[in-house]
């Protein structure tokens, strides 16, 4: 007879949580059950404390299978399961862990069914989507050319669906730029939503939203689920939008352990539908919560820490915290004044040279920023000396499309028989593809002049190009008028004010920033007509070559674009948003464009945003480990003089150390 052992189950680890954790995160990981608001303070070991709570709840008997962790990506819970596996040995199956959305897939596709879907619908992906929508426009026989792309229809859909702002609302606030499509919109919505129930369709916003109908309307199951699941523990709880924390509430209501991990004073994300409110209400809306602050920081020094903790106490609406440093004390965050932006980046610059001429590695630098088009004149400034960096808030400067858009106009006004900057333009018109691009070009490129020729080629066209091509032939019209040889800005700006802005903001879910970066490109422009190009041009013998400004910012620019190509690698200084920043960190820290107007933005100012803009700050400073350097110029490259950022002045002056500038060799 064949003999099989059974093994003995695996012994739990003993987790010695004296040795691994200190006091405060210790408190919150033996805490025994009932609701918890864990207020954890940047750089305290948020994860480290979640994850040896999980293990904790294991160790003390609660199966992994009525144990729900919500993250805000996959990575983060697929990271905090390792470590659990660590740390228990092993004993997680049938622990629920991921985002918000997935855990409502894995809902979904049992009982879809409840809801008119089967179980085996399809998820859209972004793409799809917004292929979608635009078919659903098509069907109302919209005669007009700007109507809203998809992606544009994708992100309004998405803003409304999760912040539950009536259609209304958004189309006179957040998106008065398509508010003439108005009746349109709310029709193609609908259609939108109707096909995609006949077609067995999902949208990502579903598995959050199709879910939460599920649990509001069958009770049996809301309580399935809510008796299931002995603990609730979420992540990033300052994020949550107002749909994902009903979720919570509806899971947990019954054991009601319910444990919420986050920071107020990094809540920043209001723009995608995260509801402060969620994190600051909790205590309301569970009396009996037990508050808990993670306030020890691992990652920086005295000094920051105390910059940081001046700045964020100015906000009213929060938890009140003090980071303390495990670091020993260091040098104090340096505040330097600069004239421009132009004496900013060379600033800023010259100090990263100095500090890798020290040691300091160039993927410990970082140089944070409020707005994309900020980094413009910083990554031109590097590229220049040959320093490599990385630019983690989207592509470089200029490889941007409707960067490249407004430059192939100017490229066809200094060369009329450039080919590929007129297909790139003619492909942007509603109705021309490939095809017919080739066709007019073919048409244009054998007459004397393209640009004044471009009129005549409508007769190629059907209907409905036509209309399209006369706004485009009359852009053309205009632009020949302008001074663009001597004065490139004034092209740029007349571009802008007869289409293209339109064209942004019925393109591009973010055309408010691109239409910031060509506000920028337009001040970079006009340095060249203004005789002040020495400032941008690296080769001083350049500035005896009998170059028109038009021809010396395309050469330029085309420089930039083409070499150095090889210096695009990790390792480089990063190039960063502060928003794209949150959860990492580097040695040295420089913020720059810290004015008022800049950040804090001037729509933040409008719209009385401050507290979430000192937020920003607050998140930009604590991203340093050793240095941090806040710098503001004033004035607007010669335009207007500009006002220190209330972030700085509002700081008590022993805090920092102001820097003057100095020029040598």
């Amino acid at each position: 007879m064949r003999k099989i052992k059974i093994r003995p189950t695996p012994a739990v680890p003993s987790i010695d949580y004296e040795r691994d954790l200190n006091e405060e995160q210790r408190s919150v990981v033996l805490h025994p059950g009932g609701p918890m608001l864990v207020i954890a303070g940047a750089g305290s070991g948020k994860t480290r404390t979640v994850t040896y709570r999980v293990a904790r709840l294991i160790e003390t008997g609660t199966p992994p299978s009525a144990i729900m962790l919500l993250t805000f990506t996959n990575r983060a819970a697929r990271e905090m399961m390792q470590r659990v596996e660590v740390l228990t040995g092993g004993h997680l199956a049938g622990l629920w862990g991921g985002t918000f959305h997935h855990i409502g897939n894995i809902i979904l596709r049992r009982h879809a069914g409840l809801l008119g879907y089967k179980e085996d619908f399809t998820i859209l992906d972004r793409e799809d989507q917004k292929e979608l929508l635009e078919d659903s426009l098509s069907e109302l026989k919209i005669e007009e050319t700007s109507a809203p792309k998809g992606a544009v229809l994708a992100e309004l859909l998405s803003y409304h669906k999760n912040t539950l702002t009536p259609l209304d609302d958004l189309f006179h606030g957040r998106y008065f730029h398509i508010i003439d499509f108005a009746g349109e919109i709310e029709k193609a919505l609908s259609i939108y939503e109707s096909r995609k129930k006949r077609l067995n369709l999902m949208d990502f916003d579903d598995l959050l939203i199709q879910t939460l109908i599920l649990l509001r309307e069958h009770q049996e199951l809301r309580e399935f689920y809510a008796s299931r699941f002995l603990h609730v523990l979420v992540d990033e709880y300052q994020d949550t939008n107002i749909l994902q924390a009903e979720f919570v509430d509806l899971i947990g209501y019954i054991h009601r352990n319910v444990m919420v991990v986050g920071d107020d004073a990094q809540s920043i994300y209001s723009f995608r539908g995260a509801r402060i409110d969620n994190i600051l209400t909790f205590p309301q809306r569970y009396l009996d919560a037990r508050i808990f602050k993670l306030t020890t920081n691992y990652r920086s020094t005295p000094e920051i820490l105390t910059l940081s903790n001046r700045s964020i106490e100015h906000n009213r609406a929060q938890f009140h915290k003090e980071l303390k440093a495990i670091l020993p004390s260091g040098q104090k965050p340096l505040v330097v004044k600069l004239s421009d932006t132009f004496e900013q980046c060379r600033f800023v610059a010259s100090m990263i040279t100095d500090l890798t001429a020290q040691g300091m590695p160039r993927s410990e630098i970082a140089v944070l920023y409020r707005s994309h088009y900020q980094s413009m004149e910083i990554q031109l400034e590097l590229q220049h000396r040959g320093i490599p960096f990385e630019v983690r808030s989207g592509l470089r400067f200029f490889e941007q499309a409707h960067i490249k858009d407004v430059m192939a106009f100017l490229r066809i006004l200094y060369n009329p028989y450039d080919e590929l900057s007129w297909k790139r333009i003619l492909k942007m018109i509603p109705k021309i593809g490939g095809v017919t691009a080739n066709r007019i070009w073919e048409f244009i490129s054998i007459t004397e002049n393209p640009l004044t020729a471009i009129g005549e080629a409508e007769k190629l066209l059907n209907r409905s190009a036509s209309e399209g091509f006369r706004i485009f032939s009359a852009q053309i019209e205009g632009l020949l008028d302008t001074d663009y040889k001597n004065n490139p800005a004034e092209a740029i700006l007349y571009l802008l004010e007869h289409g293209y802005e339109d064209y942004l903001y019925n393109t591009y879910p973010n055309g408010e920033s691109r239409y910031e970066d060509l506000l920028q490109l337009v001040k970079y422009a006009e340095a060249y007509a203004q005789g002040r190009a020495e400032l941008l041009v690296p080769d001083e013998g350049m500035l005896n070559l009998p170059y028109t400004p038009l021809e010396r910012l395309l050469s330029d620019l085309t420089l930039e674009r083409v070499s150095g190509d090889e210096d695009i690698e990790a390792g480089g200084v990063v190039l960063s948003t502060i928003h794209q920043a949150k959860g990492l960190e580097w040695n040295t820290v420089f913020i720059i464009g810290l004015n008022d107007g800049r950040f804090p933005s001037r729509k933040s100012l409008a719209h009385e945003g401050i507290e979430e803009e000192r937020r920003l700050f607050y998140v930009a400073c604590t991203r340093a480990k050793k240095l941090l350097i806040l710098c503001y110029t004033l004035t607007d490259n010669g335009y207007s003089m500009l006002e220190p950022s209330r972030f700085l002045t509002e700081l008590p002056e022993d805090v920092y150390e102001e820097v003057e500038i100095e020029y040598g060799i």
